[in-house]
């Protein structure tokens, strides 16, 4: 761990709500977790296609067969494929082939980062992962722990995410991996294993997806453990104004039907009633709509100038 370069440097994955209030760096290791059916492989599509990293790593582990010519043609598309390499071992595969192939998928990622690239990882998922891990271990007769999983598949995760991120080169590693919140449990063993030892994760939750909110990111449940490494103190409290601004108002929200709200009775709530609507727009994205880093974090100073005011203060 010692020889390992740090974070130091922001990665440019083009969406707004990331780019802007989740800011990753050159190196870090994200978990993307979500439920299914909330968007989850069209947001890896954007996170391909518009990153600015040399070599792009896409690993479909477990997944249906379907879903590959689907992710491959539409999700990446020929812009997304020109720099690609997808690794595939769909739901068919036996559970060593899993394995083995997600194994393979941070070998080629490494081999690159260690001839001087800037890589990113993507592998969906690290849930279908941690079950060919457990369907070995029971065939071998190990005692299942919590919800089924042996105590291996616990220590395989940590194994596989630590030969991610940063080496000594001059290359970057990057790595997402989805984390399948089985029934929208964020609770999940999974979920709560991989929390612990990636450096950030962003929540999907069902319920934005549902009113059309793309793509579904929940800010406030989500963190990126490196922004303030790679970010500047401005970009920073424009992010923090922006948080604060959209929990008031999830929080008064179900008050304004019912007529619980009253104008004139807080400053700040006011304030973040009125900065809803465009809080919201800045939050959702095509599919197509790219987002430069730059362009995010001008758009927040616009958002809330009062940040960098407070700078100079």
């Amino acid at each position: 761990p010692l020889t390992r370069r740090s974070v130091d440097e922001p990665l440019d994955v083009g969406v707004k709500a990331i780019n802007g209030l989740l800011t990753i760096g050159k190196g870090q290791r994200v978990g993307l977790m979500a439920g299914s059916g909330v968007g989850k492989s069209v947001l890896l599509g954007m996170i391909t296609r518009q990153t600015k990293a040399d070599i792009v790593v896409v690993g479909l582990i477990g997944e249906r067969g379907r879903e590959v010519k689907e992710f491959i043609d539409h999700s990446l598309g020929a812009d997304g494929l020109a720099k690609s390499i997808v690794v595939v071992a769909p739901a068919d595969e036996s559970p060593l082939m899993r394995l083995k192939a997600t194994e393979l998928c941070h070998s080629i990622a490494a081999w690159f980062r260690d001839r001087g690239h800037h890589v990113l990882l993507l592998v969906d998922s690290l849930t279908r992962y941690a079950m060919a891990q457990r369907e070995i271990a029971l065939s071998l007769g190990e005692p299942p722990a919590t919800k089924g999983y042996p105590p291996s598949a616990f220590g395989m995760i940590p194994k596989l995410v630590e030969s991610a991120g940063n080496s000594e080169s001059s290359g970057s590693m990057t790595a997402i991996y989805t984390v399948l919140a089985e029934g929208d449990d964020q609770q999940d063993p999974i979920v709560d294993c991989a929390r612990a030892v990636l450096d950030g994760h962003i929540v999907l939750t069902r319920k934005l997806a549902e009113a059309g909110h793309y793509p579904a990111i929940d800010i406030g449940q989500s963190i990126s453990r490196c922004m303030n490494q790679v970010t500047r103190l401005e970009h920073q409290q424009s992010a923090r104004a922006l948080k604060q601004n959209y929990a008031a108002y999830m929080e008064i929200k179900p008050l304004i039907p019912l007529g619980g709200y009253v104008a004139g009775a807080d400053a700040s709530v006011d304030k973040a009633v009125k900065m809803f609507p465009a809080i919201e727009r800045f939050l959702r994205q095509e599919m197509r709509e790219p987002a430069s880093l730059e362009l995010v974090q001008s758009r927040l100073q616009i958002l809330f100038p009062i940040a960098k005011k407070a700078e100079g203060q």
